[in-house]
């Protein structure tokens, strides 16, 4: 795993703790209910950085005979798991606080200490969502945010964005609810602000879930990269290259499976010597792809194979 990501969970990690110790407090105070809400939020965000970095963790054992491909799709597994904590406990506890604040009213007491947390909690939370969003910002190669959020295969990175993302408008609700309660006199303000700010984790938690499942089944690579891996490969002697098959391990972990047609002419030997040369050269270019397999088109007229279903090479660029 790469080391900005750790540092990403480590300052939100630290961040969330303090801020989920204050609003606790606050919410003792105040009686507040979007603040206790803020307060679970916390709490939820906190155990998810420490199960993410768990999955990191995990995710860096080296393959076993247990499992030949390594654990890189385990940190994708907790992923699902910080999802489905977001939704049930984020999202479950604020929308239950909201309602039961809806259905027997308290008005908040001591309202500024409840202002000063959230201001410091935005500060704190601003910057670590910061710090993810350089890490991510980072890595978009020119594609939109919408492009880069439903592409990466980087979940840690996405789940400290969002969650963040997510907390800093949670404060900004918390806050009107607060201050609507105040200025109408009326407290169940607080408790519409605590049932948004629920609703709002729902729809998160749906999208990290969505985007986890997609990686824990498996997904290929990017198309540039695949097609890098194409232009790589092409020499001469090959005459085709059929269906490229990528997946993703872990972020910077990528398997490609490759069709190849060669020349008629050349030896198991020359083959051979050739798909070394093709692995190291993939390898040397793109360093995620950790595994490469070379399988020689095979068909009964050919030593080789034939070019049936692969994509023909007329000039060979290198």
């Amino acid at each position: 795993m790469k080391a900005e990501n750790s540092k990403v969970l480590i300052i939100a990690l630290a961040a969330n703790v303090g801020i989920a110790v204050a609003k606790f407090v606050a919410a003792g105070i105040t009686g507040s209910s979007a603040m206790l809400t803020e307060g679970v939020h916390s709490l939820v965000d906190s155990t998810n950085q420490v199960l993410l970095m768990y999955g990191q963790k995990r995710a860096a054992k080296p393959a076993d005979a247990a499992h030949p491909a390594g654990y890189g799709r385990e940190l994708y597994f907790w992923s699902f798991v910080v999802a489905l904590l977001v939704f049930a406990l984020g999202a479950g506890v604020s929308v239950y606080e909201g309602i039961v604040h809806l259905v027997e009213p308290e008005p908040a007491v001591a309202p500024l200490i409840a202002y000063g947390v959230l201001a410091i909690a935005f500060l704190l939370e601003g910057g670590s969502t910061v710090a993810a969003f350089k890490e991510f910002d980072g890595a978009r190669r020119g594609k939109s945010w919408w492009q880069a959020l439903t592409s990466t295969k980087d979940a840690t990175t996405v789940i400290v964005l969002l969650e963040n993302g997510a907390a800093m408008v949670g404060i900004l609700v918390a806050a009107i609810g607060l201050a609507m309660s105040q200025m109408t006199g009326d407290p169940r303000f607080d408790g519409i602000a605590s049932i948004l700010i629920g609703l709002l984790l729902g729809f998160v938690a749906i999208f990290l879930a969505r985007e986890a499942k997609g990686l824990l089944i498996g997904e290929a690579a990017d198309l540039e990269l695949i097609a890098g891996i194409r232009r790589t490969i092409v020499r001469s002697g090959v005459m085709g290259i059929g269906e490229i098959m990528t997946i993703h391990n872990s972020p910077n972990q990528i398997v490609a499976a490759i069709n190849v047609d060669f020349d008629n002419r050349l030896t198991a030997s020359d083959v051979e010597r050739m798909v070394d040369q093709m692995e190291k050269d993939v390898q040397a270019e793109f360093p995620s792809v950790y595994r490469l397999y070379v399988r020689p088109h095979e068909d009964a007229g050919s030593k080789f194979g034939s070019s049936r279903g692969l994509h023909q090479i007329t000039t060979p660029t290198r």
